[in-house]
C-alpha cells in the first residue's frame, strides 16, 4: 500500500491570523514585521504581488509599501500560538497520526483513507470554518514529497488548495520534477544549490536521477535521504513525539540600547526564567549556562564589544533562582561601560532528564525548589507569563521589544476580546 502523507500548511500563517479578527483587511497589502519591527516575515498575496521579499528590512520596503497603501504589523507572537494550537488540535482529531513541524506546518498520515484527496478538501474545509485561516495540503509518498506537493497547491489555483503526488502516472511525475528547481527541495538551501549546480543538478528531476553514491561521498547522508525519498523510499519517519530541546536559547534584540549593567540584569532574569520554564515543561535541568551580550553591529559609527561567558554548574537545575543568581554574576563579570548593548541572551545546555541527575556527594548540596517552581508555573499559566516573577525582573522596561504596530490579543487576554 503506497503511504499517503499530507502536509498541511497555513496560507501566510501571520498575516492570515491578523485577517481572522479584521475582516475588512481582506483585500489589503498587509505585511507582519520581526522582533523590534525589523524585517517583513509574513506577507499577504497583495504585498508579494508589489516585490516585497520575505526578510527585507521594513526601512527598504517602506517608501513602496506607503506609495501603495500596504498596511505592517507588529509580531503578536500569543494570537499566532493560540491560533496554530486550535489548527493542530482539529488535525489532530481527523488522522490518526501526525507531526507537528512548526507553528504553521503539520504532516498528517492519511495512509489507509478511502479517498485521500476528498478528505484533504474536508479537512481543508473544516480548519477554514473553524479558525478562518486558510490552509493548502499536499498529499506524497515521503515527507520531501508531500513538501514539494504542498509547494505546487499553493501556486496552482486549479489545485484549489490540495494537490496529491499519488495521483499521477510515473510521465506526469517526470515532467512535474523537471519543471521545479532543486532549491524547492526541502533542506536544499542557497549554498548547497550552487553546488549541485556546478555538478550539472538543476532541478529536482535531476537530483532524483543522480549517481547516489556520488551524491553521498560528495555531500553526506543528509542528501541522499532526500534523494531516496525523492525516488519515494521513506528515509524520514513523523515525529508524533516532539523530543526533548539539547539546548535552549532565550534571547532578544532590544528596543532601545542599553548602557546600565542594570537594565542588562533586568533582561537576562527575564530570559532565564523564560528558559528555565521550558526546561521544567520538559522535565529537564540544565548543567551549563551561558550568557552573551552583543552591541548593535548595523552601527559600525559604534564600538563594538560581543561577550559570551559560560559557567558549569556542580549539580543541574531547572531552579529559576538559582540560575538568575548564576546570570547575574556572569553579567557583572561580562559588563564593560562605554557601549551601547543592542541585544543579550542566556543558553542552556548539558540537559539531561531530572530523574537521571547524578548528585556529587562531595560538592555541597544546591536548593532544590520544586514545590515553589510548580506553585509558579502553575499560577503563570493561569493568569499570564509573568504574573509570579523574580524581584530582578523588571517587565516593563525599556529593553523590552518595539511593538508599536501590534493588535490586540484577541484569544488570549479577556480584555482584549473583540465586541461585536
Amino acid at each position: 500500500m503506497t503511504r499517503q502523507l499530507a502536509l498541511v500548511d497555513c496560507n501566510n500563517f501571520y498575516v492570515s491570523c491578523e485577517r481572522v479578527f479584521r475582516p475588512d483587511l481582506q483585500r489589503t497589502p498587509l505585511v507582519v514585521l520581526s522582533n523590534n519591527d525589523g524585517c517583513v516575515v509574513s506577507r499577504s498575496n497583495e504585498a508579494k504581488a508589489l516585490g516585497i521579499k520575505m526578510g527585507q528590512p521594513w526601512f527598504e520596503c517602506r517608501a513602496l509599501a506607503e506609495a501603495h497603501g500596504v498596511l505592517a504589523l507588529s509580531s503578536n507572537y500569543a494570537l499566532y500560538a493560540d491560533l496554530s494550537n486550535r489548527v493542530m488540535s482539529i488535525l489532530r482529531d481527523h488522522a490518526p497520526r501526525q507531526e507537528v513541524y512548526s507553528i504553521d506546518e503539520c504532516f498528517v498520515d492519511l495512509t489507509g483513507c478511502a479517498d485521500s484527496k476528498q478528505r484533504s478538501q474536508q479537512l481543508r474545509k473544516r480548519v477554514g470554518q473553524w479558525t478562518g485561516i486558510p490552509v493548502c495540503v499536499g498529499i506524497g509518498p515521503t515527507k520531501t514529497l508531500a513538501k514539494l506537493a504542498n509547494m505546487v497547491a499553493k501556486k496552482h489555483p486549479r489545485s484549489k488548495g490540495v494537490f496529491d503526488y499519488n495521483a499521477l502516472t510515473d510521465a506526469q511525475k517526470e515532467k512535474l520534477l523537471q519543471q521545479i528547481e532543486v532549491g524547492e527541495v526541502w533542506g536544499v538551501g542557497r549554498k548547497l544549490r550552487v553546488r549541485l549546480a556546478d555538478r550539472g543538478i538543476h532541478t529536482v528531476c535531476d537530483l532524483r536521477a543522480a549517481h547516489t553514491p556520488t551524491l553521498r561521498a560528495e555531500f553526506g547522508v543528509v542528501l541522499e535521504k532526500t534523494q531516496r525519498e525523492l525516488q519515494e523510499i521513506p528515509c524520514i519517519d513523523l515525529q508524533e513525539v516532539t523530543p526533548n530541546n539539547q539546548q535552549i536559547i532565550s534571547s532578544r534584540s532590544f528596543g532601545h540600547m542599553i548602557e546600565q549593567v542594570a537594565g542588562l540584569k533586568a533582561a537576562l532574569s527575564t530570559f532565564a526564567a523564560n528558559a528555565c520554564a521550558k526546561l521544567r515543561t520538559q522535565q529537564s535541568c540544565a548543567a551549563l549556562i551561558q550568557v552573551f551580550l552583543h552591541t548593535n553591529r548595523f552601527r559600525p559609527d559604534l564600538p563594538q564589544y560581543m561577550p559570551a561567558l559560560a559557567m558549569a554548574l556542580p549539580e543541574p537545575t531547572n531552579d529559576t533562582l538559582l540560575v538568575s543568581r548564576c546570570v547575574s554574576v556572569l553579567a557583572d563579570q561580562l559588563f564593560r561601560p562605554g557601549y551601547q548593548y543592542k541585544k543579550a541572551g542566556i543558553v542552556l545546555s548539558q540537559i539531561t532528564p531530572v530523574g537521571q541527575v547524578q548528585h556529587d556527594w562531595l560538592a555541597p548540596t544546591q536548593a532544590h525548589r520544586p514545590r515553589l517552581m510548580q506553585a509558579l508555573d502553575t499560577l503563570n499559566a493561569r493568569y499570564g507569563r509573568n504574573t509570579v516573577r523574580v524581584s530582578a525582573q523588571d517587565v516593563g522596561a525599556t529593553w523590552q521589544m518595539r511593538q508599536e504596530r501590534k493588535s490586540p490579543n484577541y484569544t488570549t487576554d479577556w480584555g482584549a476580546i473583540p465586541s461585536v
